[in-house]
């Protein structure tokens, strides 16, 4: 039985969980975003304990979905945007989108495993930028190489930006998981139901392996590292 508090949310409650959804963002990772434990949004929106969110938390949450307190309860007193400053000087939220940093590594070299998905940072991007590169409405989180099978396109370190959006497969960078193994590798098909897992470093052999034994997580967009 549905219990009445999940079906009339009120609106910030309601609010957050939408917005939740079209980001593609667990509320548990949020949590943790908030310094909260994993549990406490799903508490929030389910439960509606507690009854409204901390003037901290709302302005994380707000800076991360690019959007007035207000809309996750907060006044018009302590309402803060999100801004920058344009060439006209005017400020506006709207022209930002925060991504996730996950605290989870992609190997780039024998594999590494990884740990638990959780957001430690976050990254601003240009939403202009973003519709540039194709990337509007994209599902968007950042990790980090770990290795140097992708060098020299991809060094140790590296931060990536990982496209989660569903989408029809085409060969390219891609963050996959084999097994219980995150790795980061040119992914090109190989006939049939089977894929080619190659590296950019020749030290490292191309892989072979079934279709159904590979979960492409996302396609890699954008790096950024030290130079």
């Amino acid at each position: 039985m549905t219990n009445a508090s999940d079906t009339s949310l009120d609106a910030p409650r309601q609010r957050l969980l939408d917005l939740a959804q079209e980001r593609g963002a667990s509320l548990a990772s949020l949590s943790v975003l908030i310094g909260r434990n994993a549990s406490y949004l799903q508490q929030f929106i389910k439960k509606g304990s507690p009854r409204k969110l901390e003037e901290g938390d709302r302005k994380v949450l707000a800076q991360f979905f690019g959007i007035s307190e207000i809309e996750l309860g907060g006044t018009e007193s302590v309402a803060q945007e999100i801004s920058y400053t344009t060439g006209s000087g005017s400020a506006d939220s709207t022209q930002w989108v925060v991504v996730q940093r996950l605290a989870i590594g992609a190997s780039a070299g024998p594999g590494a495993l990884p740990t638990e998905e959780a957001a430690f940072d976050t990254f601003r991007f240009s939403r202009r930028w973003l519709a540039e590169q194709g990337l509007s409405n994209a599902k968007l989180s950042a990790i980090t190489v770990e290795g140097d099978s992708m060098e020299p396109l991809l060094n140790d370190g590296d931060e990536i930006l990982i496209d989660r959006t569903e989408r029809a497969f085409r060969d390219g960078v891609h963050v996959v998981r084999l097994g219980e193994t995150l790795m980061v590798k040119r992914v090109a098909r190989a006939g049939a139901g089977r894929f080619a897992l190659l590296s950019q470093n020749l030290a490292y052999p191309p892989v072979e392996v079934a279709a159904d034994e590979l979960e492409i997580i996302g396609r890699v967009v954008w790096k950024s590292g030290r130079i």
